[in-house]
This record gives structure tokens, sequence and C-alpha cells, in this order.
């Protein structure tokens, strides 16, 4: 059933929250809506990197794209539910990405050339999201959007999983997918520090990170090729 809305304009979630409870009132189907829900989307990216996640409300949202609350919930139920569709479009940009780097001959390019562009290719997406530090600590931190942050990771390590079997470490896919969540965590943590380095103190920590990673892989690549088959 409905709950009264708080005085910031936003309306409880109810304590077992689930996707279905962020889902959109009505899915934009024409494009008139569909232009409207984006606009919602974006104006939120804004005012989350502006206001933070606490101060983030309804109230604002709707006044800063100019409808009315009860307009804004047409299209979205509470806050929590533009957040999960922000957090949405950014795992299709990173699914883009991967689908990209898998369609690269891996096989045949060096490891350090390999890693430098998967980096600058992922680092692009990172970039792109407004606010995405405090987007990615909602996705972990808010039970009804954490199921975005398993989305996250199960996408990104079975993907490495394989890119690292065509790189030629020949391993079980447990150990690569072990592998695949130790480059998740390392190069994701890197990511949401560099978005906010620039110049030079950007580039020396990039390059710190491709030292880690290709040193990381080249150990798993020398003992793939001293022990076949294992």
């Amino acid at each position: 059933m409905d709950t009264k809305p708080l005085p910031n304009g936003d309306k409880p979630l109810p304590t077992q929250a689930k996707s279905q409870d962020l889902k959109p009132r009505n899915a934009p189907v024409q494009g008139r809506s569909k232009k409207r829900s984006k606009e919602i989307i974006d104006v939120t990216s804004e005012l989350l990197e502006r206001v933070g996640f606490d101060d983030l409300n309804t109230i604002l949202i709707a006044k800063e794209v100019g409808i009315s609350v009860g307009s804004l919930y047409h299209y979205f139920p509470n806050k929590h539910a533009i957040l999960y569709a922000m957090g949405l479009r950014w795992l299709e940009e990173i699914d883009k990405v991967l689908t990209e780097i898998a369609a690269w001959p891996v096989e045949d390019m060096p490891l350090d050339e390999l890693v430098e562009q998967m980096l600058a290719k992922n680092l692009k997406v990172y970039k792109k999201q407004k606010a995405v530090l405090t987007l990615v600590q909602a996705m972990f931190s808010v039970p009804a959007l954490r199921e975005l942050d398993a989305q996250h990771d199960d996408l990104v390590i079975s993907r490495m999983a394989a890119i690292f079997k065509r790189m030629g470490i020949n391993r079980h896919l447990k150990e690569r997918e072990r592998l695949g969540r130790l480059y998740l965590e390392t190069s994701h943590s890197v990511f949401l520090v560099v978005v906010h380095q620039s110049g030079e103190r950007a580039k020396r920590t990039l390059a710190d990170l491709k030292f880690m990673l290709c040193t990381l892989l080249q150990q798993h690549l020398d003992q793939s090729q001293s022990q076949p088959g294992s």
C-alpha cells in the first residue's frame, strides 16, 4: 500500500524493497515521455554531484526539472527509483565497453598494450557518469540498489575471465574469476580516485595501476606457459 511522503517529499521504501519497487510508474514508450524520463535522470545526476545523496530529494529534482512532484511520480515513485535507472544506464555503458573489448584481437595484442587500452576504455565510462563515486556508494549501501552492485561485479568478472582465457591464462574458470574480481576491485577503486584527479597526477596513478595489473597478469601467463593444460 502507499505510504505518506516524508517531509522532504520522498516516499519511504518498504523495508524489504526490491527492484520491482523501483520500476518506473509507466514505462516510457512515446518520444516525449522518453525525453522527459531521460531529463529527470540527467538532472538527478547533476544534482547528485552538487548536493550529494543525503540532500537529494524528489522536491528538489522536480523543481530543477520544472515539473510538479506529482508529475515526477508519474515517471518514478521515489528518488531511489531514479538512482536505480541511473545505475542501470551506467551498467549498460560498461557492458558496451566490455563487448567492444571482447571484439579486439586479444590473442595477438601485447599485454601492456591490451591493459592500457582496456583501462582507457573503462575510465571513459567512469568520467562520463556524473557523481559516479556517490552513485557507486549508493549502489553498495542502499539495500534497494544493492542488486545493481552485484550485477556490476558479475558482469565485469565474467567478461574478464573470458578475456584472460583468450590471453593465454589457462586456468580453471574459478581461478580466472578470482583474477577477474581482483582486476575489478583494483581498477574500480583506482578509477574512482582518478576521476577526481587531473594532469600529471592522474597520469601517474593510471601508470601505477597499469604496472600492477600487468605484473599480476604476466605472472599468471608465465605460470600457464610453464604448466600447459593446468
